[in-house]
């Protein structure tokens, strides 16, 4: 098998490059599209019964009910 010279490799490794680069373009989010982004179903704390089934279930498991709206650090000063 005979070798490739080095401007084969070059040429290769140059095409590559630009084909990687050419993947990585960034573009911003049109204004009429960030509708889309802030849809309900986009949103971290989901729906809220099930949220309060893995409470329910969590404070199952751990013996413990309560204290998920407060601030304090359970010795009672706030």
């Amino acid at each position: 098998m005979p070798r490739r010279s080095p401007v084969v490799w070059r040429s290769f490794f140059s095409v590559l490059l630009l084909v990687s680069l050419a993947g990585c373009g960034r573009f911003a989010v049109r204004p009429n599209e960030k509708e889309h982004l802030a849809d309900r179903t986009m949103r971290f704390d989901g729906d809220q019964q099930e949220i309060a089934a893995e409470e329910h279930v969590l404070e199952s498991r751990e013996g413990s009910a309560g204290g998920r709206g407060t601030g304090a650090g359970g010795c009672g000063c706030n």
